[in-house]
């Protein structure tokens, strides 16, 4: 037992650290290419920070282990709305902009619904990722075509100036240097979790789902609280919140999507009732309390932040509960 823990904690130290080099490296070829900071956080960062659940679910589903991939992948979605943006804006509040009302968090929810009609006979089959991966195809290029459409690039010197004040002008060769090495540490750590969380469910009598809810998926999720802080106090509140849409595009999309090409993934009834629902409802919630922002015209702050906050506690809560189901 305590190898497999030293496993997970050792991993977890890992991930972060190899996360952080990995969206340095994308960042740095960002700024090189002039992006836009919404593509910065939707795209660069969102993709960076998704790395460590692509790689474990993508591990889990190899290693026979398909239903920690889907707890990993729709845990993460939850804590990265309940708890990542929560303490985000409760730390820096943030500023809603036209564009996150009409287009993100609609596009956010159609994909969310799209998860949870694919589960509604229990089953993720080939043909339902290859659906979920052409859908993030069309996302990603719907995102990127709508932002500079809405003048976007017009920020992209603006974001160019203030990452630069942090990473000195990073050359290119640096860049895909810490693109390679942090990838390379992230598959090596992400084996590790994998291996110690399988153990310690095992152990533990606990299902493969619970530790893909709560461990891997806590402990995957705190690359996106890192950068969205980050973001958040340097002023950069497309960048913190397209981090957060971002993340939950790729790991609906992209993590489930990889992990049901290589295995079907059968989910146990209780993802449903369950995670599904509460992973829908994050979703409405975020959009209400955006919206409410925006019309009130008044930043997405402390009160959204502790309402956040407060839904994760009770959503772990009902899962210690339901644990054995």
């Amino acid at each position: 037992m305590w190898l497999a823990v030293i496993a997970v904690l050792i991993g977890l130290a890992i991930l972060v650290w190899s996360a952080d080099l990995f969206i340095d490296g994308a960042t740095a070829l960002a700024i090189k290419l002039r992006v836009p900071s919404f593509l910065i956080g939707v795209i660069i960062l969102g993709l960076g920070t998704s790395a460590p659940e692509m790689v474990v679910s993508l591990l889990a589903a190899l290693e026979g282990s398909p239903e920690l991939a889907l707890g990993n992948a729709y845990g993460s979605n939850i804590i990265n709305i309940a708890l990542v943006l929560g303490a985000t804006v409760l730390i820096s509040p943030i500023i809603i902009h036209k564009g996150i009302i009409r287009r993100d968090l609609p596009i956010l929810v159609a994909i969310t619904a799209l998860a949870a009609w694919q589960l509604r006979d229990g089953l993720l089959s080939l043909n339902d990722g290859l659906v979920l991966l052409a859908m993030l195809v069309i996302v990603l290029g719907v995102q990127i075509v709508l932002s500079l459409r809405d003048g976007n690039s017009d920020n992209a010197d603006e974001t160019k100036e203030v990452i630069d004040a942090d990473h000195s002008a990073p050359s290119l060769m640096r860049g895909l240097g810490s693109l390679f090495i942090g990838l390379s540490m992230l598959v090596a750590s992400s084996q590790a979790i994998v291996w110690g969380a399988v153990e310690l469910a095992t152990f533990w009598g606990l299902s493969e789902l619970i530790i893909g809810l709560t461990i891997v998926a806590v402990g995957t999720s705190l690359p996106e609280l890192v950068a969205s802080l980050s973001a958040a106090r340097k002023g950069e509140h497309d960048m913190a919140l397209g981090n957060i849409i971002g993340s939950n595009i790729f790991n609906t999309l992209g993590v489930v999507g990889l992990a049901a090409l290589i295995a079907p993934i059968t989910a146990n009834p209780i993802i449903l009732s369950r995670d599904i629902l509460a992973m829908g409802l994050i979703t409405l919630l975020l959009v209400v309390l955006c919206v409410f922002a925006f019309m009130s015209k008044r930043p997405f702050g402390r009160i959204s932040g502790a309402t956040l906050v407060m839904f994760f506690v009770g959503y772990t809560l009902w899962l210690m509960q339901t644990a054995n189901m």
